[in-house]
């Protein structure tokens, strides 16, 4: 059968331009491959916490955060991670500003500016937070929620089982002033998230309190670590307690 495509465009029948339109999209599929999923309608939320001073930290046996992109890189990495397995994947980072406004001090060094650079690099969005709030305000309505659902969120920073600890060392020595405690999580709202979403706390202790109450307020699973982790230079954080193990 030969189809006449001249007629199909320009006849006063719809039905051969619709058929033309398809032929179109079948020929240009068959010489480029499968054009690439859209991915407006799901959103990839990395959260990074503060990292500690060295005033507070250089009198300890096991001091924290040596290096100041200790939670920095770990969300690259893991960027890089999602990036290649979804190359149209809509990926937040959600940073603490005043650690690194506070460390860029001791380390004499504009950390803000390299965090931007990691932005620009990877092609992002950088949200900065001051306050907890402003951290909850984005995951409820940084963007139209009934349009782009939460797919994945990921926490990289300090925390203990029942919270996480944005300047944990960073104000007060082995304190923190700034959390997001598991009792207002009912602040989050519910319906944020896809089905799939992949949830995950790759801080020390969540996933002996923090993860279930996760899962009561926001429906979703939260993975989260029995004892503590540790953060790696050229890998994610690993379990480092005897007897540790990532659980929802």
């Amino acid at each position: 059968m030969k189809f006449d495509l001249r007629g199909a465009i320009f006849g006063a029948s719809s039905r051969p331009m619709k058929r033309a339109g398809l032929l179109f999209l079948l020929l240009m599929t068959l010489l480029c491959g499968p054009l690439p999923a859209a991915d407006a309608g799901r959103e990839y939320v990395i959260i990074v916490g503060g990292v500690s001073l060295w005033q507070w930290e250089k009198y300890k046996a096991a001091p924290h955060d040596n290096w100041w992109m200790n939670f920095v890189r770990a969300a690259r990495i893991r960027t890089q991670q999602i990036q290649s397995e979804n190359p149209n994947a809509q990926i937040t980072w959600v940073v603490f500003r005043p650690a690194y406004l506070a460390r860029a001090k001791q380390e004499n060094n504009d950390l803000i500016s390299h965090i931007q650079s990691v932005r620009d690099t990877f092609h992002t969005k950088l949200v900065w937070f001051d306050k907890t709030q402003e951290l909850i305000d984005y995951i409820n309505a940084g963007q139209s929620r009934t349009q782009v659902k939460i797919c994945d969120l990921e926490y990289f920073g300090h925390s203990n089982r029942a919270c996480w600890m944005f300047d944990y060392s960073a104000n007060l020595d082995s304190a923190s002033k700034c959390w997001l405690h598991e009792d207002e999580l009912k602040k989050i709202n519910r319906g944020l998230f896809t089905r799939d979403a992949f949830v995950k706390s790759w801080s020390c202790h969540t996933g002996e309190s923090m993860s279930r109450k996760w899962k009561s307020a926001t429906g979703a699973s939260m993975i989260g670590a029995i004892g503590k982790t540790q953060y790696m230079t050229d890998e994610l954080p690993v379990l480092s307690s005897d007897n540790g193990k990532w659980v929802k």
